[in-house]
């Protein structure tokens, strides 16, 4: 049994602009190569395409350098998928209003009422409200297209201020890579936390960054690398579970307090204190994916302290109880045993 099929629909494929590549290559990255040593088999992926090029532009106008695109697929690769992921949509679809084919707009809502989990990158919002899939739900897309997508749809509950949306059977997300971060997030949920933080490690990029987590957020890259933090950091990382103070790792970095702070905020944009919580909150997170270990003992090894404290924590940072973060990410394989002190 595979790990499931996903159809990835390709909304413009004759002159089809280069901005939209990247969106559209996240999910055939995540999904369409094989990694039979993290699960085996892998996911089962189909590049869909509307084929007849109903409502799609001439290379001409598209007004930048477009591509062509020929998919292995039609719209009936939709049919029987688990998940169906539409990376965007044209241009000319949200800024100026024309028609997405009704022939996708159909297939869309057939595969939702197979059962399959729909799923939206950046502007791909606007296809699975047009086919009424986010009516009375909270969704989001592009910080830049927002707008639109409330003032078009006004069933639909937009909120410009995530990363992105789980809302079950529908997910959405902003665009570049929120998208990315969402893909990952989808194979949590099939998989589980060590395949996607393995998956996440093989390209490079963080292992999970919550959905409620702000578009807006600088601190999310880095302004500049700093080669002299970085053992320190691993250190602190490995030892979560103690007491950890600023002047605990300004002393084993050999800077005075004042320098470790203004070093470590230049070269990841948050404070220390901010930055321990932040890998604290991430490794409860891991402990709650991959172990059956009680809420009190993963608040101790994550150094949140009690329940009490871990619950808050959760609550404020994560927006769920630690127990229904646990339950939305069931483990669904064996991992090593996690050392306690």
């Amino acid at each position: 049994m595979s790990a499931g099929t996903v159809a990835v629909v390709a909304t413009e494929e004759i002159g089809l602009p280069s901005w939209d590549l990247y969106e559209l290559s996240i999910p055939c990255t995540v999904f369409g190569k094989p990694q039979p040593d993290l699960a085996d088999p892998w996911y089962e992926m189909r590049l869909c395409g509307t084929r007849d090029g109903v409502g799609q532009p001439d290379a001409a106008d598209t007004g930048a350098v477009g591509l062509t695109l020929r998919t292995p697929y039609g719209l009936d690769g939709l049919e029987g998928a688990d998940t169906v992921i539409v990376p965007s949509v044209p241009d000319a679809c949200v800024e100026e209003g024309r028609p997405l084919p009704p022939e996708l707009i159909a297939a869309l809502r057939r595969a939702y009422d197979s059962g399959a989990r729909m799923v939206s990158l950046c502007t791909g919002a606007f296809a699975l409200a047009e086919a009424g899939l986010l009516d009375g739900r909270r969704a989001t897309a592009h910080w830049m297209h927002t707008a639109q997508l409330a003032s078009r749809y006004p069933k639909v509950e937009v909120d410009d201020s995530v990363l992105y949306v789980d809302d079950g059977s529908v997910l959405t997300s902003a665009g570049l890579t929120a998208g990315l971060d969402l893909c990952l997030h989808l194979v949590r949920r099939d998989l589980g936390a060590r395949v996607a933080n393995q998956l996440a490690r093989r390209m490079v990029v963080p292992a999970h960054r919550p959905g409620g987590q702000a578009q807006f957020i600088d601190e999310s890259v880095p302004e500049r690398d700093d080669e002299g933090l970085a053992p320190v950091l691993d250190w602190a990382r490995a030892h979560l579970d103690r007491p950890l103070t600023v002047h605990d790792l300004a002393r084993r970095a050999a800077m005075s307090p004042r320098t470790f702070y203004r070093r470590l905020q230049a070269a990841t944009g948050t404070t220390p204190l901010q930055w321990l919580l932040a890998q604290r909150l991430g490794r409860a997170r891991e402990l709650l994916e991959s172990t059956d270990l009680p809420v009190d003992k993963v608040g101790e090894l994550s150094g949140l302290g009690t329940a009490n404290n871990l619950r808050h924590h959760f609550l404020r940072h994560v927006g769920v109880t630690p127990g229904d973060y646990r339950r939305a990410f069931p483990r669904t394989c064996p991992t090593d045993p996690v050392r306690t002190p």
